[in-house]
């Protein structure tokens, strides 16, 4: 999938359920870029993944899924369309600790044949750094812009509510942050100094 496609597939998505949802993937794709451009990795595959790693949402109406969680609709979607590397974020990035308990979604929808298969990916996958930089850019970005993961995980659970794994969810997601300053060899919160400082402070 190139670009072009990739923006295509996203606008489509937004179509069949607009919300800041699509906003959030355009924040975390930028972000991916920027980090993936610093540390080396392939920054046109950073910010392809990272538009399209919650495209799951296409299916919601009200934050309600008319099939599953948007985890493994956006999966499903992707592989049924032969990108399988993006159909790998759809379930790796709500998952910074591999294991299924650790979701933080109050709506899932998926059935025991699906949370069984879930499991055994989070079971079986070993994460490379593409799986990581995306997860931690989906804690940096809001629909609004970047943001310190401090103030993106408070809002997420002030939404989903605190759980019995939070703190350790909380702890993986600063852990992917320090993993990726040593990898740029900088705090990251440089890349997007001005960004962070009004989206934190306004002005």
């Amino acid at each position: 999938m190139n670009r072009a496609e990739a923006e295509q597939l996203l606008t489509w998505g937004y179509e069949q359920n607009p919300g800041p949802w699509a906003d959030h993937c355009r924040v975390v794709s930028r972000a991916a870029q920027t980090i993936a451009n610093k540390c080396g990795l392939d920054a046109e595959r950073a910010y392809i993944l990272g538009l399209l790693h919650d495209i799951g949402y296409y299916d919601y109406r009200d934050y309600k899924s008319r099939k599953a969680d948007h985890i493994f609709t956006g999966y499903e979607l992707m592989s049924d369309k032969g990108y399988e590397d993006v159909a790998r974020i759809c379930l790796s990035h709500s998952f910074t600790v591999q294991d299924i308990e650790t979701f933080a979604s109050s709506y899932v929808k998926c059935t025991d044949e699906q949370m069984a298969f879930i499991d055994a990916f989070l079971r079986d996958t070993v994460y490379n750094d593409y799986d990581r930089l995306i997860q931690l850019c989906d804690a940096l970005g809001t629909a609004q812009g970047v943001v310190i993961i401090e103030k993106r995980l408070m809002d997420v659970t002030r939404r989903h509510g605190f759980r019995d794994k939070t703190i350790e969810k909380w702890e993986s997601n600063l852990a992917l942050k320090d993993y990726f300053d040593k990898l740029c060899c900088m705090n990251i919160y440089n890349l997007f100094h001005d960004e962070i400082k009004t989206n934190i402070f306004g002005g």
